[in-house]
């Protein structure tokens, strides 16, 4: 039999009201809320994460392809859809912008038509969907249905059934009569701003292009791992009148923006962890401070220092591994919590959402918990080490 693990487990159930076991709760205090603390940080910053670049994915797919115009400036020149070769495993949206401006009897507000086919992803759309219903598109035909943001429908004063015109900027200028039939709203102002979803075939129509052309393709790739892979097929594969641009790069202010969170992240953990160590450092000096006669006497009877120093590290680490439990039930409870009813909002004009996301993640609980239980542990080596200096003699009459 273990003799320390035995002792230690006979002096780990302090009696209630006594100073140990509140020191035992101060401990389980300390460990549990920090490991919730930083779950629920890992959480909220993945999902956090997560939510902006599947709304930024979404709308712009993962890689950009366009063609470059004259002294290569980016302008939209038809690329045709039959010239391309496209490698396996990766979805393709074409797409075509055109520039003009929106007009009722009050308002007249410049805007961006994109145009848009039945190869938009309707299902990933219907998320930001708020009312109304997508586009129905005429198969050979030209669709005058419209899709636009909340904040242009504010400015606009319309809802989902009005009728506005739209003049199209081009020589000559042409002028349509759109139908609004949906309106939607991502809470990222790149699209809520200015962007509105029509019909691919009405700007072909207004560029005089075929049913085969359009001025670019939204590539989506089905395993983000492999993004870096089909972006340096697709560079290397399409000829040198063509832009090619990872959306990372397309949109890098708000990628570098979110990798900043991840060294806020990092730094909570480290100041975490610190308060957790330095804390049970405490605690275990007070217990051994306090069982300075139990240490006397185990010694007078025979007892090593590394006996002794076994029984403290062994009761500190229950206490670490009881606090890692009920910091897991705490911190994935609320972070459950959250996920299911959204229960703390956020305004989405600050944060591009209107709750606080969460995305789980099994291998950083698994992570955080080694890593709590590691370190925390290793630190209760150094307070142990002060009872090699505890003479017996003194121990024993200690009061």
């Amino acid at each position: 039999m273990n003799l320390a693990l035995f002792l230690a487990r006979k002096t780990s159930r302090p009696h209630s009201g006594t100073f140990s076991a509140t020191i035992h709760m101060v401990a389980l205090v300390i460990v549990s809320l920090g490991l919730a603390t930083m779950l629920l940080a890992f959480f909220i910053m993945l999902g956090f994460q997560d939510t902006i670049k599947g709304k930024i994915y979404d709308f712009t797919g993962h890689i950009h392809i366009a063609r470059y115009g004259s002294g290569n400036n980016y302008s939209e020149r038809p690329a045709s859809l039959d010239s391309m070769a496209w490698p396996p495993g990766v979805r393709v949206q074409p797409y075509a912008l055109k520039f003009g401006l929106l007009q009722n009897d009050e308002e007249v507000e410049g805007v961006a038509f994109k145009g848009i086919d039945t190869a938009f992803d309707t299902l990933a759309f219907g998320q930001y969907l708020e009312a109304g219903r997508f586009i129905h598109f005429k198969p050979g035909g030209i669709s005058n249905e419209i899709v636009i943001s909340r904040k242009e429908a504010q400015r606009m004063h319309l809802q989902p059934g009005d009728d506005i015109l739209m003049h199209f900027i081009q020589d000559p200028p042409r002028t349509r009569k759109l139908r609004v039939v949906g309106i939607y709203a991502t809470g990222m102002e790149d699209f809520d701003d200015k962007l509105l979803l029509g019909d691919l075939n009405l700007v072909r129509r207004l560029n005089g292009w075929t049913d085969r052309q359009a001025a670019g393709f939204e590539v989506f790739v089905g395993n983000l791992q492999q993004v870096d892979q089909v972006y340096a097929s697709l560079f290397d594969t399409l000829g040198y009148e063509y832009y090619v641009q990872k959306t990372s790069e397309r949109y890098i202010q708000i990628f570098e923006w979110l990798s900043l969170i991840n060294n806020n992240v990092n730094i909570l953990i480290f100041m975490v962890l610190f308060v957790a160590s330095f804390n049970m450092i405490s605690i275990v000096l007070i217990l051994i401070l306090e069982r300075t006669n139990m240490i006397g006497t185990l010694k007078a009877l025979g007892a090593t220092d590394e006996l002794i120093r076994k029984i403290f590290v062994y009761n500190g680490m229950r206490l670490v591994v009881r606090g890692l439990l009920i910091g897991n039930l705490l911190g994935l409870g609320l972070a459950a919590v959250q996920y299911y009813f959204r229960v703390v909002p956020l305004d989405p004009e600050n944060y591009y959402m209107s709750y606080v996301p969460i995305e789980f993640d099994w291998l950083v609980v698994l992570g955080l918990n080694l890593l709590t239980f590691l370190l925390v542990s290793l630190v209760l080596f150094l307070p142990a080490l002060f009872i090699s200096r505890i003479d017996p003699i003194k121990a024993i009459r200690f009061d």
